[in-house]
């Protein structure tokens, strides 16, 4: 992931803000006695990196779908950021998921940026129908909203939210500033998804850090986690998001989708593993752990 991407990280200040007022308004709401969800996965599956790592030394690229959904139990989908699948797509995805495993799709970017949610309603209902074929394998599903889509075009986004269908599950990514400097539209912005039962997505990267707004609208997290090849302000900042996670879990949030990027990804897993260790260790979660092979180097042996 690219957004937010800096080269030198020593000066980012990554701690974590307060929460926005609006969360300790929302979360109480969606109190329940029901357990929490937590679905945690890296970005991709499509990594070769990963074959004798996190896959069997055997897989072939056409089965890494299959071992990727027995090791972590979401993925950020990107592929549907160009393209909208088709019912073979669709279901060759159904075919290869483990029980229990969600798809978090991603909004096309023919509707996101180039329409800029105007005048797409045929393509938006060609979305939304096929995701929805996903079944019980749906997760959320995240609008990245353009870099120049910015608060001028409010009633645009509220117009295309509001003709989608009932329940449908999404949450919005908002990436142009002026979201976050203009705290009476930002007000107007949350209250709106609120109304709607939408979600947004949170980014926590080191080059942006107005996107780690810390507003919930809704009993579900989206989160966007960018990690740097492992540095140790990796550790500590999923150190203080586990406990912020702990602290929403016992206001009401029910549900969180976090993807876990590092860089090139060749050592997302290791990040994942950690994220998911802490989160069972500290919010009373019982997620499968990935397993992760040492890689053996050819000579190694000799």
């Amino acid at each position: 992931m690219d957004f937010g991407k800096v080269d030198d990280i020593s000066k980012v200040n990554f701690n974590l803000p307060p929460d926005h007022p609006f969360t300790g308004q929302v979360l109480p709401s969606f109190k329940t006695s029901e357990p929490p969800r937590c679905f945690v996965g890296p970005p991709i599956w499509a990594n070769k990196e990963w074959v004798g790592k996190i896959y069997p030394t055997t897989a072939k690229e056409k089965d890494f779908l299959y071992h990727y959904t027995r090791q972590f139990n979401t993925i950020e989908l990107n592929v549907t950021h160009y393209q909208i699948p088709s019912e073979t797509t669709i279901q060759r995805w159904i075919d290869a998921a483990a029980p229990s495993f969600c798809f978090c799709p991603k909004w096309p970017q023919t509707i996101s940026h180039e329409y800029q949610l105007k005048g797409c309603e045929h393509l938006s209902q060609e979305f939304t129908s096929s995701v929805l074929e996903l079944g019980e394998h749906l997760g959320t599903t995240f609008l990245q909203l353009g870099p120049a889509f910015d608060t001028s075009q409010f009633h645009t986004l509220s117009a295309f939210l509001k003709q989608l269908p009932p329940n449908f599950p999404i949450a919005v990514e908002f990436r142009h500033p002026d979201w976050f400097s203009n705290e009476s539209i930002w007000q107007k912005t949350i209250e709106m998804l609120q109304k709607l039962g939408m979600g947004t997505v949170m980014s926590d990267v080191a080059g942006r850090r107005d996107v780690l707004h810390m507003s919930l609208t809704s009993p579900i997290l989206t989160l966007r986690f960018v990690g740097n090849e492992l540095h140790p302000t990796d550790f500590t900042r999923v150190d203080a998001w586990v406990q912020r996670l702990k602290d929403w879990y016992a206001q009401g949030l029910q549900t969180a989708y976090i993807f876990v990027h590092c860089g090139e990804n060749i050592n997302a897993p290791e990040l994942t593993k950690y994220w998911i260790e802490q989160l069972n260790l500290h919010c009373g979660l019982s997620l499968q752990p990935p397993h992760i092979r040492p890689k053996v180097i050819q000579g190694s042996l000799f």
